[in-house]
């Protein structure tokens, strides 16, 4: 087992990097790509609010529970890191199991549906089973965000089960979570399946 510390990992379309202060104005910037703040569904932070998010992140991070990334797209002409498309994270991270839940991520409207968020799950996936020796890593989202509840079931996800009335949601309201998890013996058929579907993707 790796301890759970900040680390960049390398896709062929995307690049998480730890979360940075310095990246706030590109943050920024893909939130605006399609005003994602304005969903109901997900968190996804205002502009105004950008800086106090990353700090927010960071401190969590400090604390041991977080490892918060930025995504980038890849440059195809030089292969290296290019514009900021969103965040993701490692969160509730459990040290003693070690376990994981990968979640409060986002990607500004024009990089989805284009194979990057897949990337950068497998990418996630991949670091926590093969680097930090997790038995299981987690997914939650709300009941009624479909989207992402079939986006994570598309990932080989299993449903665990509902935590009722276990959260508020930003307008005040009780929301039900759905939680899924990944086994770790249940990875090697995710990755076939999520490298699958990277090739499709070209």
């Amino acid at each position: 087992m790796t301890a759970f510390q900040p680390t960049t990992l390398r896709g062929t379309r995307t690049v998480l990097e730890p979360l940075s202060p310095d990246h706030h104005d590109g943050l920024v910037a893909a939130a605006r790509d399609g005003e994602l703040w304005k969903l109901w569904y997900t968190s996804v932070p205002h502009p105004d609010g950008m800086r106090q998010e990353i700090t927010r992140r960071l401190a969590l991070q400090d604390g041991g529970s977080m490892l918060p990334f930025t995504t980038r797209l890849v440059d195809p002409g030089t292969g290296g890191a290019a514009r900021i498309i969103g965040m993701t994270t490692y969160m509730n991270i459990d040290h003693d199991t070690p376990r994981v839940e990968i979640g409060s991520t986002w990607n500004a409207a024009s990089a989805q549906r284009t194979g990057t968020n897949t990337e950068s799950k497998y990418l996630l996936l991949r670091h926590a089973f093969e680097v930090f020796g997790c038995p299981a890593v987690e997914f939650r989202t709300h009941w009624l965000n479909h989207q992402s509840r079939e986006a994570i079931t598309r990932l080989g996800a299993k449903q665990d089960g509902v935590l009722r009335s276990h959260t508020r949601a930003r307008n005040g309201e009780l929301r039900d979570t759905v939680v899924y998890s990944i086994l770790a013996h249940e990875w090697p058929m995710v990755r076939d399946n999520l490298l699958y579907r990277m090739s499709r993707h070209g």
